[in-house]
């Protein structure tokens, strides 16, 4: 029997190098480490404020009273399975016991009510994303393009940062809870500044906005694949890094989001801006393809040291992408976000006044491009996005507003 009116846990499955302790040594470590975060145990199987078990070492098989490996109830609960899935789904018990792999015993546990959902950080104040959650809000990323030369904006917000404060407190009040703050542009064939250049237009902003309390509850994110800019942004009291290269235009960037411990974008793009154009082939499918250079990326990602919960992807719409494959991915995002190793990933997607929009509605005008966003945000949300990346914030956060309705269901 369980108590069974508790608050909602985070559960995780970590892999350490424990080969040197035998299992008793093993579980005192473990007690060791319950006391140093305070444990506080009031009720028998009752809630805690931290709880460490030991499901398996060494592949060996451990029965003493105080302790039991592999751990006897691993296989009957969910919120164990779930995470062991995401690092070792194809693993077994050792031999003797059970078979089966953990991916298919967690196949035929009845699935919790409410499901179950991975969770990512992003905010000190804000509930985390929950992307498995089917009636999860769908969060607005106002887009706060400090350059004078982006595709869309450029120039309207590079002036001094106290004249960006009537757009911030818009932006905010129309239901932005993320503004993106850029100052290098990504369009194809920008000119590419300094890091220095591009911090100047940066951070005095960041600084800004966090020496408001009225702000304190809004997060920042700095779009930028420059690992010192990213540095800088997040030590100035930014909280999320979107990287359109994912890591891959500086060396540093994976490892400085690890050191950071932030929260990190990563957008599917091939090439830089200015040869992305180019690389628009993709003979063995899009959507695979799309998937599996994701993949890479968060492994990468997991290599340099950031979590798993620190992660959020986007599938990149007009990076490396024809009219026809931007249409393709709205349209099977769900696809994309259930595909094999990308699955409870939080997801991000900017098409925002974007140019196909403006060949297939026939409006020239970047600007003027509301009501074609309007339907990428809707196709978005049905998609399963969490954060839709957007100009023009009021009406695309009513546009979002109503889908959830019909969606998040």
């Amino acid at each position: 029997m369980y108590v069974e009116d508790q608050n909602s846990f985070l559960n995780a499955v970590c892999q350490v190098d424990a080969d040197d302790f035998a299992p008793q040594q093993l579980l005192q470590a473990v007690k060791s480490i319950e006391q140093r975060l305070g444990r506080q145990k009031t009720i028998e199987k009752g809630p805690r404020n931290v709880d460490l078990d030991i499901l398996l070492h060494q592949n060996i098989i451990f029965d003493e009273e105080n302790l039991s490996v592999p751990h006897k109830l691993m296989l009957e609960r969910e919120f164990v399975l779930r995470p062991l899935c995401d690092l070792i789904p194809d693993e077994t018990l050792p031999s003797g016991m059970k078979s089966g792999t953990f991916r298919e015993h967690l196949a035929v546990l009845p699935q919790s009510v409410p499901p179950l959902s991975t969770s990512t950080s992003f905010h000190p104040t804000l509930p985390p994303l929950t992307p498995l959650s089917s009636k999860r809000p769908t969060h607005i990323m106002g887009i706060l393009n400090l350059t004078p030369d982006s595709f869309s904006d450029g120039g309207v917000h590079s002036s001094q940062p106290s004249s960006l404060l009537p757009t911030i407190r818009a932006m905010i009040a129309s239901g932005a809870t993320i503004l993106d703050l850029g100052g290098q542009s990504s369009r194809p064939f920008a000119f590419e500044v300094s890091p220095d250049e591009e911090l100047s237009r940066v951070l005095p902003t960041v600084q800004l906005i966090r020496s408001m309390p009225e702000f304190a509850d809004i997060a920042l994110s700095v779009d930028t694949y420059r690992s010192s800019v990213a540095a800088a942004a997040i030590t100035a009291g930014a909280d999320i890094i979107n990287d359109v290269s994912a890591g891959t235009m500086d060396a540093e960037m994976l490892p400085t989001a690890a050191k950071l411990g932030c929260t990190i974008i990563l957008m599917h793009m091939r090439g830089t801006p200015n040869t992305m154009t180019k690389l628009t082939s993709y003979p063995d499918g899009l959507l695979s393809t799309v998937a599996s250079e994701l993949q890479s990326r968060v492994r990468d990602a997991e290599k340099a040291g950031i979590f798993r919960w620190r992660i959020m992807l986007d599938p990149g719409i007009g990076f490396a992408k024809n009219e026809a494959q931007n249409l393709e991915l709205l349209r099977r995002l769900s696809g994309l976000r259930e595909w094999e190793g990308l699955q409870g990933f939080p997801w991000l997607v900017g098409a925002s006044r974007k140019g196909f929009i403006g060949r297939i509605t026939g409006v020239k005008e970047a600007g003027k491009r509301v009501w074609g966003t309007a339907a990428t945000v809707a196709a978005s949300v049905q998609g399963g996005a969490d954060v839709v990346r957007v100009h023009d914030v009021r009406e695309m956060a009513q546009v979002a507003k109503m889908a959830d309705a019909i969606w998040r269901v």
